[in-house]
């Protein structure tokens, strides 16, 4: 899985078709990603610049990113420099993984200047810069000073170097002859996709391997055994696919049906144990390949703060429960210090004063044994005795205090879990935002002072069974508490995971007896909108509305209930239920 450059070279391709196109807008969703809004004659492209680690890229995108609500400094300079600038050039260093897009702006005095976007996919070391007419540095995504490379630096103000280069063969201007010697050149023991690997430049782990499955399907796949003839003619092939840019870009899918890689070319090393996608343009198959996990990673930057303080807290919360405990089985024995009390107190004409123990008959013993009691020197021996029953009424109210404690702390506790739960499932700013405003409520975050923009609540999430039942699923344990305490009717179906955090989730009876069916298919979604997304045989507890009640002072989200069914399901979300 890497976006190599024979593949980047196809997006050159895409992007030299806006050539002429201005950019109207720019955003920086994150301190990892870019957004361009390029107007031309056939409308507008949103072309995505990331220099995320793990999914670094530049392709035209469908879905827009969400924007904070205060541009970075960054973005601000690229408006102020980029803004209106048009696109005339898009070049790539030979054929890897760089690309240069060339822009016509016009500076503060109203002279025109030529603007370089170099965009660097290099995984960790991705980077987009902003450099001058004279190939100097203006600013970057990422900055690299001598902490972090003493062999190229990427700062303000300083020549920009490009990445050093691979000593490969450029197939796309090289003999394929060349390329087909230096393979074989290479150690004959080394696995045939290796040895293109090591000696073609631009290509990616896919692309060998299939190659190497086309040239020698049934061989040892060793170099020592290769069909040249064969090599050379699908080499051949391979570079006509990328200088015609007659690309056939597909996504491969798992049998889970998740993706795990994608190419440019048709892949059949695979055979039948995988599912292959096509699309109609190699910037389909990233938009549609990164899209789910950009969309995590874009949540878990958002809400790495908050996700932190939660984590806090449930760490506070364990460690008070747990010495709340101890301190609850050191009350234990406190009928042990009223013993103690009664003997002395019965007693004292025995005890000497300053004496540091006394020996007395146990006459709650039943074999009316001898008892130590340990005195304080300094105290009387009444005082002695009135000091073990002070002992004893403090670990008598201690432990009826610490079992109460230990409750709440234990509700609290289950609390903060189910808030992290939600965060881990967010999907965007908005269902964020309704959760901090809870956690705002509750006194764990400060709530903002500052004038804002109000946002609008997003309502619960809504789906419909196959036999047309409404289901809805709370998004955070405010819209939890609305759902099922408020919205709900008396006789609609309430649905919850078994002891595991998750959403409230309702089907709508409208008077009508509510099917099986739909009991199932909202039991997934359940399921699906809980902590045990990625489980099976999950169980689900569902019972009606007027069964679910919420318990005086509990937490958002807190309820219980009585007369209830569990059925066990397997997580599904709305696109197996719609």
């Amino acid at each position: 899985m890497a976006l190599d450059g024979m593949f980047l070279r196809l997006i050159k391709s895409e992007l030299e078709a806006q050539i002429g196109s201005r950019i109207s807008q720019i955003y920086q969703p994150n301190r990892d990603e870019l957004v361009f809004i390029l107007r031309g004659f056939s409308g507008s492209k949103k072309l995505l610049l990331s220099a995320r680690a793990n999914s670094p890229r530049i392709n035209f995108c469908t879905k827009t990113p969400e924007n904070p609500a205060q541009p970075p400094m960054l973005c601000m300079l690229l408006r102020k420099r980029l803004g209106g600038g048009k696109l005339t050039a898009v070049r790539q260093l030979e054929c890897d993984r760089v690309i240069f897009l060339d822009f016509e702006c016009v500076n503060e005095l109203g002279d025109t200047v030529m603007l370089t976007v170099v965009c660097e996919i290099m995984g960790m070391y991705s980077n987009v810069i902003l450099t001058d007419s004279n190939g100097v540095i203006i600013d970057s995504l990422k900055r690299v000073d001598l902490t972090m490379s003493s062999r190229r630096l990427v700062l303000p103000n300083i020549k920009y170097e490009p990445p050093e280069g691979q000593n490969k063969t450029n197939l796309l201007t090289a003999q394929v002859t060349e390329a087909v010697q230096r393979i074989t050149e290479l150690d004959e023991e080394m696995p045939l996709d290796k040895a293109i690997l090591k000696a073609v430049q631009g290509v990616s782990p896919i692309v060998c391997r299939e190659i190497a499955y086309r040239v020698m399907p049934d061989a040892t796949n060793r170099l020592g055994g290769i069909l040249k003839s064969r090599l050379i003619e699908e080499l051949d092939r391979l570079k006509q696919t990328v200088l015609n840019c007659d690309a056939s870009p597909c996504i491969v899918y798992r049998e889970d049906s998740k993706p795990f890689d994608f190419c440019f070319m048709p892949i059949e090393q695979y055979g039948q144990s995988v599912r292959i996608k096509s699309f109609d343009s190699c910037s389909m198959v990233l938009d549609e390949f990164y899209d789910e996990r950009d969309s995590r990673e874009r949540m878990r930057v958002k809400s790495q703060s908050l996700t932190k303080l939660l984590n806090n807290t449930a760490e506070r919360l364990s460690r008070k429960i747990e010495k709340q405990k101890a301190e609850l089985k050191r009350c234990e024995n406190r009928e042990e210090l009223r013993i103690c009390g009664d003997l002395l107190q019965a007693n004292l004409y025995r005890v000497e004063k300053g004496a540091p123990f006394v020996e007395v008959e146990n006459f709650y013993d039943e074999s009316y044994g001898t008892k130590r009691i340990f005195l304080d020197p300094a105290l009387s021996p009444a005082s002695n005795a009135q000091k073990y029953y002070k002992d004893y009424r403090k670990a008598k109210n201690a432990e009826k205090v610490l079992a109460e404690q230990i409750v709440k702390a234990r509700y609290e506790l289950m609390y903060i879990e189910s808030v992290l739960d939600e965060v881990s499932r967010a999907e965007n700013e908005g269902e964020l935002s309704g959760i901090k405003e809870e956690l705002a409520d509750e006194g764990y975050i400060k709530s903002r002072s500052t004038k804002r923009k109000k946002t609008d609540k997003l309502p619960p999430l809504e789906y419909t069974s196959s036999d047309g039942f409404r289901i809805l699923v709370g998004r955070n344990n405010r819209q939890n508490d609305q759902l099922t305490l408020k919205t709900a009717s008396k006789n609609d179906v309430w649905l919850h995971t078994k002891e595991i955090h998750g959403s409230h989730t309702v089907i709508i009876s409208d008077g009508k007896a509510v099917s099986d069916n739909a009991i199932l298919q909202a039991a997934q979604l359940a399921a699906y909108h809980s902590k045990a997304r990625n489980s099976s045989k999950v169980p689900v507890d569902y019972t009606l509305i007027k069964y679910v009640s919420k318990p005086s002072g509990a937490k958002p989200g807190m309820v219980i209930y009585v007369n209830n069914k569990t059925v066990y399901v397997t997580p599904k979300d709305s696109a197996d239920t719609e």
